[in-house]
């Protein structure tokens, strides 16, 4: 019987790529691509633990997985800090660069 690639296994290994690569488009566009590339892997990687000698490229999806992880990571590290600026100093003041400026200065005390 002649092995099959497993499915989505490149779509997996993209996806956890560009969940990487986009990790500062706000947190938001890379963790999605994060999460679906998660959900695509481990269905992927159950399929492999069901039938292994039917199914060939389970290093594409575990690489792709772990870029996932990675993705993730990083995507929620971004919303963390995006969520701390806005908190710290106000919707107002980051809509306002002279505000901005004064409240950078007064927190680095220059």
């Amino acid at each position: 019987m002649e092995r099959q690639k497993l499915p989505n296994a490149t779509l997996i290994l993209i996806f956890g790529i560009v969940s990487i690569v986009t990790c500062c488009c706000y947190g938001i566009l890379g963790l999605i691509f994060g999460i679906i590339a998660m959900v695509l892997a481990n269905s992927a990687l159950k399929l492999h633990a069901a039938n292994p000698e039917m199914y060939d490229g389970v290093q594409n999806v575990k690489t792709g997985r772990i870029l996932a992880i990675i993705g993730i990571v990083l995507n929620l590290l971004f919303i963390a800090y995006i969520a701390w600026i806005y908190t710290t100093f106000g919707w107002d003041t980051m809509q306002d660069p002279e505000a901005l400026r004064e409240a950078l200065e007064d927190l680095f005390g220059q």
